[in-house]
Formats: structure tokens, sequence, C-alpha cells
């Protein structure tokens, strides 16, 4: 007997699975499942037996249509639907940007993460009702946003009792919801084909014609199904099949289609083009048409079903209903449909419409695909708004504004993330004749997309080009062209042939003024002397302007622009107070606005200032947090470049090597100069917490290869003092104090002064050396440069103890041990505790104290929840729902026997 009835004839293995996945929600658990296959394989029938035979839990059904893919959030907002009444039980700013994204009311662009984030919370709370199984059909054919969302809120299911399960057609033209558990459906069995042809077909077959079916059939059932319909009678069965399975299929419904009387075929096209199924709509366009809304011919064939909602028997017979018409008939239908559609309620599926009616280029049809596109950037589809731009493009009759559509159409591409399809719209764009400042703006967005898919240095001339173009039309577009190009070459590090630092450096000096000269001008131009005039000519300026910043009131994407820069060069001229202000705010900022764009930029930012500031328990924090965005968005470098900045300070070889290794031999990576340093600056830190100075000093000497990078090339000075003096090369280590000297003396920043003030001490004798081990130490006790502090007790006190003067060195030796065990450095902890014995002294070795019985999921979920965040705030810091974090809080209090969250912070 089949599973399920003859149409599961075959599928006791897909249905076990499924019953195991609605059992597993059903039991408050979660699952996800994507069955993969071709055209008429049973997909769709396997969502029906889910739907149809489980028990204990609710069920949501959602499908993707190809005319429909073009319309951003629909998808999405078939499955939230019967959900929205809960929509006020989400916390800020969930509800807004899902509100938004759904057009339910207006606000800023919505970040596709809290749109994610939201749908998450909104199925979990449903499901604390009764669970939930979401089914989604054809995902293929759903637009870009719902299919990212739908794979984020798959990846984040953890323990909400929902269940979702995905069918996408193989091969099918998109991604696809990649990295989640598949089941891939096999045809049927000669057997299985046998028995489910015999079961539609009535009368006895001839035993060779229904081989040959079977054969043709290839296991796919709806090809059993539908292939002998159509077919002409003969003794004994069929006449030879002339198709093959999924294409052969579709061809027999156009058989079929062709046979209907002239107005059916032409309701059933209209039904095809109009994917919502909505019968009243149908009838208002069979109205303007001139036809009867009557399709009892196509539901007697099996095609179709009219009833509260127009369904297809297939998805292959909505594409043969549209395929089989002529494309006079498809504009006539598409213009009726426009006309049946509310041009106040549905704007945007009314533009749609007509841009498909019309017979050539129409001002008007692409005017109004372009306001369309503009809503749907509002709500965050600039997948959705980048095709209706490309399409308003190829509609539009006048050259000069095709251009700028096409431009457009670029711009909302580069934001989805199709570089490709964008520089092909670029191109097409060119072919138009654009005025200057839209020529700018094309070359601007060329730099921007090499800088996002090849690298930093392929970016910069023509970043840099563009800048020059934008000067006398934007100013501040200018400006912030040139920020991105300064960003560019800090990264890169390594310039490709034939670009020079100096260049970019003497571009932004000979700019105008753009509107904020105190501040933003005063950051670049700082930036830039530092590369024409040397480092003592251009801190000065840096320091001014980011003084500017600390006390301005910024907001919005002012803030998000311009505030990463500002941090980096408060880093690079030793200004560590207002590292600190600024990476705090911007963190913060970018966390409110769900800015999943700015946030990695901003963690690893804030963890570097946490790190020197000696807090390396909130480095992990934050590393943490990198890790669950590299999770959520795919992106691999967050998680290890912010490990890589913390991994070396707690002394771990291993792992700081293996981070190393796994960014310097990524190739995506590998032109970027920023990177290399990266890793040498963490190998020397790591051998010097190590006392392996001679690793240390080749770690650093390269580390320090590019200085014009500052970042880690600047930070690599420090160790390489170290390294060299601790290594017996004095000359090396003298020059490179020196170098710090100068800095420090331009800066005057407490870090930069007690820094150099160390570096000059490792390289003194006597009571000079005493002098400025002291100078230094005063200096970076008010600094906030924790970690530099520590460092500089640990040298003096190993400095002393050489000395001989025992009784003193304890107590630096002492106090630098006791931190770096506070603060969870190993290596220098355990450096600072052989010194102390070589002093005379015993010291019991440190263990490193952890909850191992805890995950690190709710290791992190207990820190946040010390810290006193609620719930809702972990979750959405996490990306979790509210109800996981409460599941995981719970076994939190199981492991550690406690019962009160303020138990967490002791």
């Amino acid at each position: 007997m089949a599973v399920g009835g003859p149409r599961l004839r075959g599928r006791r293995t897909e249905c076990a699975a499924l019953d195991r996945l609605v059992a597993a929600v059903r039991a408050g658990g979660s699952s996800v499942l994507v069955l993969r296959g071709e055209a008429g394989i049973g997909k769709t029938a396997l969502l029906e037996y889910v739907r149809d035979s489980a028990t204990g839990v609710r069920t949501a059904w959602a499908a993707g249509t190809e005319a429909e893919s073009e319309l951003a959030f629909g998808g999405l907002h078939q499955l939230c639907a019967p959900y929205l009444d809960r929509l006020d039980r989400l916390p800020e700013p969930q509800r807004g940007a899902l509100a938004t994204a759904f057009g339910l009311s207006a606000g800023p662009v919505p970040d596709r993460f809290l749109v994610g984030l939201a749908v998450l919370n909104l199925l979990a709370d449903a499901a604390g009702e009764e669970p939930l199984v979401c089914l989604v059909d054809d995902a293929q054919w759903l637009d870009e946003v719902s299919a990212q969302t739908l794979a984020f809120v798959a990846r984040r299911l953890d323990a909400e009792p929902v269940g979702l399960v995905l069918t996408v057609r193989e091969p099918h033209p998109g991604p696809g919801p990649e990295h989640l558990p598949h089941l891939v459906i096999q045809p049927l069995d000669d057997s299985d084909s046998r028995a489910l042809l015999d079961s539609v077909v009535p009368g006895l077959l001839d035993a060779r014609v229904r081989e040959r079916i079977v054969a043709e059939a290839g296991g796919n059932p709806l090809a059993l199904l539908e292939l002998p319909k159509g077919l002409t009678p003969m003794a004994g069965g069929f006449g030879r099949p002339d198709a093959r399975p999924a294409g052969g299929v579709e061809e027999s419904f156009v058989r079929r289609i062709r046979a209907l009387p002239a107005g059916t075929r032409l309701l059933l096209l209209t039904a095809a083009a109009e994917p919502t199924g909505d019968p009243e709509l149908l009838a208002l366009a069979a109205g303007l048409l001139g036809v009867a809304a009557d399709a009892a011919p196509a539901e007697d064939a099996g095609l179709i079903t009219l009833g509260a909602r127009v369904r297809f028997r297939h998805p292959l017979v909505r594409s043969a209903a549209y395929r089989a018409a002529d494309p006079a008939d498809r504009r006539r239908a598409h213009r009726a449909l426009a006309g049946a559609t509310d041009a106040g309620t549905d704007p945007d599926r009314r533009a749609w419409h007509l841009s498909h009616a019309a017979t050539g280029q129409d001002e008007d049809v692409a005017a109004g695909l372009e306001r369309s596109a503009g809503r749907a950037a509002a709500r965050g589809g600039v997948a959705a708004a980048a095709a209706l731009l490309e399409r308003a493009a190829g509609l539009t009759p006048d050259p000069a504004r095709r251009g700028l559509r096409a431009l457009a159409a670029a711009g909302a591409t580069y934001e989805a993330g199709a570089y490709d399809s964008a520089l092909t719209l670029l191109d097409a764009a060119g072919l138009c004749p654009l005025d200057e400042g839209a020529a700018a703006r094309s070359e601007l967005l060329r730099g921007r997309i090499a800088f996002a898919s090849r690298s930093a240095g392929a970016a910069l001339p023509l970043l840099v080009a563009a800048g020059r173009r934008l000067e006398p039309l934007d100013a501040a577009l200018a400006r912030e062209t040139y920020r991105d190009a300064l960003y560019a070459a800090l990264t890169a590090g390594r310039l490709p042939a034939g670009v020079q630092l100096t260049d970019v450096a003497e571009a932004v000096l000979a700019a105008p003024p753009g509107p904020r000269p105190e501040r933003d001008d005063l950051l670049l131009a700082g930036l830039a002397t530092v590369t024409t005039e040397g480092y003592a000519a251009g801190v000065p300026m840096m320091r001014r302007a980011l003084a500017a910043y600390r006390d301005a009131d910024l907001t919005g994407d002012e803030a998000l622009g311009w505030l990463p820069f500002a941090c980096r060069m408060a880093h690079n001229a030793w200004d560590f107070d207002t590292w600190s202000v600024l990476s705090e705010r911007l963190t913060r900022l970018a966390r409110e606005t769900g800015s999943l764009s700015v946030l990695p930029s901003a963690l690893l930012l804030r963890l570097s200032n946490r790190v020197y500031a000696g807090d390396l328990a909130t480095a992990g924090k934050l590393v943490a947090e990198a890790a669950t965005i590299a999770e959520v968005t795919g992106s691999r470098f967050i998680a290890r470049y912010g490990a890589l900045v913390l991994e070396p300070w707690r002394g771990r070889e291993e792992s700081t090597l293996r981070v190393v290794e796994a960014l310097t031999r990524d190739a995506a990576l590998a032109d970027e100069g920023k990177v290399a340093t990266a890793g040498q600056w963490a190998c020397a830190v790591l051998y010097n917490g190590l006392g392996r100075y001679e690793e240390a000093y080749t770690a650093a000497e390269a580390g320090c290869a590019n200085p014009q990078e500052l970042g880690l090339a600047l930070a690599s000075t420090i160790e390489l003092v170290e390294a060299a003096a601790r290594s017996g090369r004095a000359e090396r280590a003298a020059d490179t104090a020196r170098e710090l000297t100068e800095m420090a003396g331009a800066s005057g920043a407490p870090w930069a002064l007690g820094a150099a003030a160390c570096a000059r001490a490792q390289v003194a004798e006597g009571p000079a050396a005493d002098a400025l081990y002291r100078e230094a130490v005063g200096h970076l006790e008010v600094s906030g440069a924790g970690m530099t502090l520590v460092r500089t007790r640990l040298r003096y006190g190993e400095w002393l103890r050489r000395q001989g003067r025992r009784v003193d060195a304890r107590e630096h030796l002492g106090a630098a041990y006791e931190e770096f065990g506070r603060m969870g450095a190993e290596a220098f902890a355990e450096r600072a505790r052989r010194e102390l014995e070589a002093t005379g002294r015993t010291v019991r070795k440190r263990t490193v104290e952890t909850h191992t019985e805890l995950t690190p999921q709710e290791a992190q979920i207990a820190r946040l929840a010390g810290d006193g965040l609620t719930n809702a705030e972990i979750g959405a810091q996490l990306y979790l729902s509210t109800h996981t974090v409460e599941w995981h809080l719970r076994k939190v209090f199981a492991k550690l026997g406690i019962t009160s969250r303020r138990r967490l912070g002791e």
C-alpha cells in the first residue's frame, strides 16, 4: 500500500523524514528541511502530505512564483500575514522594521537582519500557542529579500517549536537556500511507476505501450499522471508519447491548453499572469478583455480550480498557459490586469503589469516603475528595486534619462551584492549620454564595486578619479569618496603598480572645502599630510579633528559613514580616550540601527580598543558577537580577524597560528596588505608573550615593513623594540625607539608618551633607564591603555631584577602578574610568574577559570545576562529569538546551580 495514498506512492523515505520533522516540532524543537528535485517529481505533493496529515501542529503555506520574483517581500508576506496581529508584541526596532518592509507604516529603510529577527520572533510567538510548521513551495522563485530572510530564520531556529520545509526546483536559476539540511527527491522506481500509471489510466494498457510510457517518464510522478492525458487512444493503449519528463509534461499541458476554447485560453493566460490568485481581480480583468469569467472547460481538463482562490494544478500549468500564448495576447492580459488593479492600494503591481503590457519604450510606464523601485527600496527591497529600475531603463525612450535609470539600477544592484550584474548595468549606462555628475557617480560606483568584489588596491585609482570629478559638483560626496580612497589605501597596504599613496594624499589636500571643514576636512587633511610630510606634520591636525568628532552629536548615516574612519584615525594618533568614546558610540549606534554594513567594522574597532585597555573579557564577548554575525551573514573575515586581534594576548600559540593561517591563506584576502601585517603583528605579540624573542623579532620586522598602513604596522614597532632589545639587537631597538619618540612628541597623547618612554627605557642603562620606566608608568596610568601599562610594569620589573634590585622588582612583577591573570593574558602572566620566582618569591601557578560545563553560546548569553541585558536585548544582539534566549538561560541556571540572573554577574 502506498504511503499517504496513491499520490505518494513510493515516497516512504521522504514521508518518514517529514514525519520526523513534524514530531520534533511537536515535541518543542525546531527543524528545517529543503526538498530538492526536478519539476514534477512530487515536491508539492510532499508539502501537501505534511499539511494534510500532520497532527498537533498548525501549518502556514507560502509559494514563490516566477511572476512575483521581482516584488519585494511578497513571499515573506504570504507566510507572515496570518500572524501580523501579533506585530505589537515584537520589540522595537524589529516591529518598525517589519511594518516598514510590509508597507504597513512609513519609516527608514529597514535592515534586512532586523527584518529577519522580527520574522523569527513573530513565528516563535505564534508557535508559543501551538507548534508551527511553515511550508514554502517553489522557493527558487521567491523574491530575493524573502529568500534571504527565510534562510536567516532557518539558520537561527533553535529552541522554538517551529519547522520550516522548503521546496526548490532543480536546476534553478538562483543560489537557493544554501547550507541547510536537504533531501533530494529521487525518481520513482519502475515498479511504483507502473502502479501509479495503472491507477490513473482507465482500462488496460498494452504492456509494450505501458513500458514505453514508464521509460519516457523516467520516474517523474507528474509525467506519469499527465502525459497519458491528451494522447491519441489506440486499440489496447496509447500512441507513442513524443515528450520527456518535466519539459515534456509542460508540453503536454500546452497541448491541452491549446485545445480549449479561445476565451478560456485567454482567461487562463490572465490567471497565469496574475499570481495573487484573487478571483475578483481575475473577473474584473476578464470583463476588460471582453471574455466571460467561466473557467469550466479548464477546470474540466484538470488544469485550474476556481474557488476562494485561483489555483493551478501545478506550477508547470501556469508556465505552460503563459508560454502557449502569443506575445500580443500576453500584453492584452497584462493591460487588463493593470486596469483591474487599484492604483491607490497596489501601485507597484499595476506598474509591473503595465511594463509587461508595453509594446515599446514608454516614458509613463518607465516613470511608474521608477516610483515603484523607490517604494521597494524604502521597504528594504533593494534587489526588487534593482530589477524594477533595470526594466524602467529598458523602457525609457530618452537616452539621457535611460542612462540615469541604468545608473540607479546599477547602484541598487551593487547594494544587493550582485557585483557582476551591477557592472553590466554600468556598461549600459555608459552607452548613454551621461552628464558629468552622473559620469562621476558611475566611476565612484565602479570603485566601490572593485573594493567589495576584488581588492582595495584595485579600487583605489577608481576612487581617486571619481573624487576629482566630483569636486566641482558635490563637495560632500567628493569628501566621502576621498575618505573611502584613503581607507582603501590603508587597507591595501601594498599598492598596485602605478598607484602612489602620495597621489591620493595630494588629491585630498588640493580638493575644495567640504561642508564640515573643521571636522571631516581636517581629519582627511591630517592623514594626507602624514603621507606627504610625515607623521609629525599631520597628526596634530588629526587630533584637533578627532576632538571635534568627540564633541559632535552625530546620528544616522553621517555617523555610520564617518565614525569608523575617525575611530581608526584615533588609534593611529594614539588618542586612546577618543578611540574609546567613539568606538563605543559607533558600536551602540550600529546595534541600535541594525546596520549590518557597519556593525562588523564597529565590532573590530571596539574589540581592538578593549584589548589595549586590558579588558580581554569584553573583547571576548565582542569576538563572540562577531562570530554570530559571521554565522548570520556567511562572512568568515570578521570572525577570523576579531579572533586574530584577541588570541595572541591570551598567549595560545595553536589557536593564534590557526587564525593567522586561515586569514592569510584566504584567496579573497590575498592581496590585502593589512591582512598580512595583522598576521605578523599577532605573531610578534604572541612570541613576545611567550619569551621567544627571535621569533618575535622576525614577525615584528615583517609587520613594520609597510609603515604607510599605520594601524597594526604602527603597533608592530612596539613589539619590535622589545624583541630586538631582548634578542641582542640593541641598535635596531634604539632606532625604532627614536621613531616612536618622534611620533609621541607629535601626538602628545599619554598613551604615545608612555609607550615611547618605555621603548627608550629598554635601550637605556642605569639611572636613565629607571627614570624612563617611571616616566612611562606615569603617562600610562592616566592613558586608559591598561595592557600597555601592565606590559611596561613587567618590563620594568624584569629590568629591576637584572639590576639585582629584587625587592623593587617584586612590586612591579607582582602587580603585572596579578593584572595579567585578571585579564586572561596567560602567556604574559606566566612570564611575570617566572620572573617573580627568579627574585626568590614562590608563586603558585595560576589556573584559568572557565565554566567548562557551559557551551560557548550558553556562556555568551550568561555573560550578557550578567551585564544586565534583557532577554529581548540579548536576542537582538545575538540574532536569536527571545524564546531561544529564555531556553538557554534555563539550561545555564540548571548547570550553574543558580536561580537568579543577579548571580550571573557575580
